[in-house]
């Protein structure tokens, strides 16, 4: 093998490392036709012209390939081996006569009024080097903000990008020279500049000029040059090529760019703190070296600033960049100190925004270690505006330029104050959210009953968290109720709508379901009052707003004498039980409607407690987050309960440690658990005795519990109970219908219960002295700490408490 010819090969493009780009070809031709070889194909596929550039490439001579098919002397790729007819375009390998191939890109077009084919192929390196340079020129030409124009060696310009526009300030237009456009003096400084670029070589980068356009010779704009020469294949000069921008244009376009910027990040955010942190990192480093925003103290709990602003009732709020290091008299939540009378503070209360260098500030101060203390490092120009907004100075926003950076100027001081009012709105806005949120929290907080119950039946403890981040609290709520014979009521819901009005709703919901429970009805009937209550809270809610009164909620009833829990739910989440040996399930109930629907029914589901069991009644927004759908969530709390819920392990820490656990730092939506663990009554603490349809029966009711008490050891009340059994047995025998039951229960209290098959309501009432009767429920409510009846499925209870003293 020729080596030479191997050379001349990978030169060609065999080698498919090669990135090296020539100016123009050998023979001194032009870079744009630079290895582009040209052959012809006949109908029948075979060569029968060949260019001087194709021997170059391939090292084939015209007699060596004319009349041998074309697909001798190149390797087709799989693509192209079944075409019956030649492609217009392609990439394919072109075989050297040393025996290596050459990726070549080709293109055919047919010789007109012929059957003949003309190939034209370079190598696809070279090929994409050009569609590059092509690219990079069509880019460079677009910019509408660089002017970019090519002058010949006599300063005339032969092409631009600029438009014929002679308001639009371009500099040059072809056909034109630079004095034509701008004023004399400056058409001959920048034509002095580009003679010197072609004569010497050296390009000229970023060179600033001061000129004025011809059509408007009293404005003085800032230019910025740069150029560099153009050659021939030969190196010989050719022209200059310029590139102008106007510096002025351009600082306008960074302004508004800094401008939208801040309208863009600076009040997304309804946190006083985060929105001046937003305000701080959009001006540093894009507008000076370092800033920082300062505000009053009162703005950061939402309450309005003093009237008069000094240092000492102002800390910082906001430091930008993250990486820069401030004086140790500048941090992030620490007060600024005071500042004594100066002209340049009293501009600063009128709201005039300032701009002083070093020096100025040294003799505002006038203590050289204050001014250490307080000035960055290798800072010589500040800028102070003040936060003002609705009529309130909430406080100061301070920009530093260092080192080599220009001083702040009057334009800019402009810029700032504008960026200083956008800026003040968003923070008074943050400002007046958090004083709406906070108020909206702490009349919620009031509204929640205590975080921790202890009753007979048994022991709760719930956790609460407000929604944060910007977003309003909603209406979550939870209820713990005492109910007679020991029972406790477990409520838990969520009412639509946020803030103020939705802590109204909860206050009356809550109040309402409190009532309805001291009636002691079942849980299906009490939701189907509580959503008639709710359709009358739409019917006087102002139009438009009818749609969004509504809620859920669930309620269950727990009895630790029976172990039995009855639960409705009004479009509620279902409870999650989790039983002494550690095990989970989520509670199958029927869930009715939600609340705001009302004339549907409500269906009660009835479950077996083991004492020690955990029922958690948790809201949506425990369950439901951005980043997981209900039933995730829901998982995902089961999971959590078997793993926190031990016998060992105070309720109270474990429902904060879930809430923390399962929900975001700020939560786009209230989160609620409430966590009970159930207790039971001893079996040796009831007593049941069938009452006998017969009024004989009353003096043996009298006698079972005498002894049943003297058991117990409660002879103090025996008196007393032996007259609310009589009384309450002579009712059930007169006025209600057998079965009937006396029931005995002792804790805290002696529960003395009597149940019939009647739904009669019996009535309190005061007796005239020559009544007979009516008097037996006026004795009952003068012995008993309390009484009262409640109904269930065709029977009705009536009840009495006593307090039981306890031994000293």
């Amino acid at each position: 093998m020729d080596i030479e010819n191997v050379k001349i090969a990978y030169s060609a493009g065999a080698s498919q490392g090669s990135t090296g780009v020539s100016v123009s070809g050998p023979s001194g031709r032009l870079y744009a036709f630079d290895c582009l070889a040209a052959a012809v194909v006949d109908e029948r596929g075979a060569v029968v012209g060949w260019t001087g550039t194709a021997e170059e490439l391939t090292g084939f001579r015209a007699e060596e390939v004319c009349g041998r098919p074309v697909r001798e002397l190149v390797d087709l790729p799989d693509d192209l081996r079944g075409a019956t007819e030649m492609p217009e375009s392609g990439r394919v390998r072109l075989r050297h006569q040393c025996g290596v191939t050459i990726d070549v890109t080709f293109r055919t077009t047919r010789v007109e009024g012929s059957a003949e084919v003309l190939v034209l192929v370079a190598p696809t390196h070279h090929v994409a080097d050009h569609e590059q340079g092509a690219a990079l020129l069509r880019a460079l030409s677009a910019q509408n903000r660089i002017t970019i124009a090519l002058h010949d060696t006599d300063l005339t310009t032969v092409q631009t990008n600029a438009t014929p526009d002679p308001l639009d300030g371009r500099p040059v237009q072809p056909g034109t020279r630079l004095s034509d456009v701008l004023c004399a003096d400056d058409a001959e400084n920048l034509e002095a500049v580009l003679h010197q670029v072609l004569e010497t070589g050296v390009p000229v980068v970023r060179r600033t000029q001061q000129v004025s356009w011809r059509h408007n010779s009293a404005r003085r704009h800032t230019l910025s040059l740069s150029a560099f020469r153009l050659e021939n294949a030969r190196g010989r000069p050719t022209g200059v090529a310029a590139l102008y921008i106007d510096s002025d244009d351009l600082r306008a376009r960074r302004h508004l760019d800094l401008a939208r910027e801040v309208a863009e990040r600076v009040g997304g955010s309804l946190d006083v703190a985060r929105t001046a942190q937003d305000l701080a990192d959009v001006l540093a480093p894009a507008f000076g070296d370092l800033a920082a925003v300062d505000l009053a103290h009162s703005v950061f709990d939402g309450e309005e600033p003093s009237k008069r602003l000094n240092g000492g009732n102002m800390g910082n709020a906001a430091l930008a960049p993250a990486t820069a290091v401030w004086p140790a008299g500048i941090k992030r939540g620490q007060p600024i100190p005071p500042f004594t009378d100066h002209p340049l503070l009293r501009s600063f209360r009128h709201g005039e925004t300032l701009v002083f260098g070093l020096d100025d500030f040294i003799a505002m101060v006038g203590d050289p270690q204050v001014v250490e203390y307080l000035v960055p490092k290798d800072a010589h120009s500040a800028m102070v505006a003040p936060l003002h907004a609705r009529g309130l100075t909430l406080g100061a926003i301070t920009a530093w330029r260092c080192g080599r950076s220009d001083p702040f100027t009057k334009d800019e001081a402009d810029l700032m104050k504008q960026i200083a009012s956008r800026g003040a709105l968003a923070i008074d806005n943050a400002r007046r959210y958090t004083r709406e949120h906070r108020a909206a929290v702490a009349l919620q907080q009031l509204l929640l009953p205590p975080a921790t119950t202890d009753t007979p039946a048994a022991e709760t403890a719930s956790a609460y968290l407000p929604a944060g981040g910007g977003s309003e609290i909603s209406g979550d709520w939870y209820d713990a109720i005492a109910l007679p014979s020991l029972r406790v009521a477990l409520v838990a819901g969520d009412v639509v709508g946020h803030g103020m009005p939705a802590s109204a709703t909860v206050g009356r919901l809550r109040a309402a379901i409190q009532t309805l429970a001291d009636l002691e009805l079942e849980p299906d009937e009490l939701l189907a009052r509580i959503a008639d209550l709710v359709q009358r809270l739409a019917a006087e809610a102002p139009p438009g707003d009818h749609d969004i009164i509504g809620g859920t909620c669930l309620y269950a009833v727990y009895d630790p004498v029976t172990r039995r829990c009855a639960i409705a739910s009004a479009g509620h989440p279902p409870p999650v039980l989790v039983r002494p040996d550690g095990t989970t399930e989520v509670v199958a109930i029927s869930p009715g409607p939600p609340l705001a629907v009302c004339g549907m029914p409500y269906e009660t589901t009835m479950i077996d407690l083991e004492p020690g069991s955990v029922l958690a009644l948790y809201t949506d927004g425990l369950v439901e987050q951005r980043d997981r759908d209900i039933d995730q969530g829901l998982r995902r709390l089961t999971d959590a309960l078997a793993a926190s819920c031990r016998p060992d392990r105070a309720l109270d820490e474990t429902g904060r440690a879930l809430l923390a656990d399962l929900t975001d730092r700020a939560p786009r939506d209230d989160a609620t658990l409430l966590l009970a663990r159930t207790r039971a009554v001893p079996a040796e603490n009831t007593a049941h005795w069938e009452i006998p349809a017969d009024f004989a029966a009353v003096a043996e009711a009298r006698e079972w519990t005498t002894r049943q008490l003297t058991t117990w050891g409660l002879e103090d009340l025996l008196f007393t109970t032996e007259l609310i059994v009589s009384e309450l047995v002579t009712n059930a025998i007169r006025y209600g219908r057998a079965p009937a039951e006396l029931r005995l229960i002792r804790h805290d209290v002696l529960v003395c219960e009597v149940t019939d098959s009647s739904s009669t309501q019996p009535r309190l009432r005061r007796a005239r002295t020559t009544d007979e009767g009516g008097r037996g429920l006026f004795i009952i409510a003068q012995l008993a700490a309390r009484w009262g009846c409640r109904h269930g499925q065709n029977r009705k209870t009536i009840w009495s408490e006593q307090l039981i003293e306890c031994p000293r």
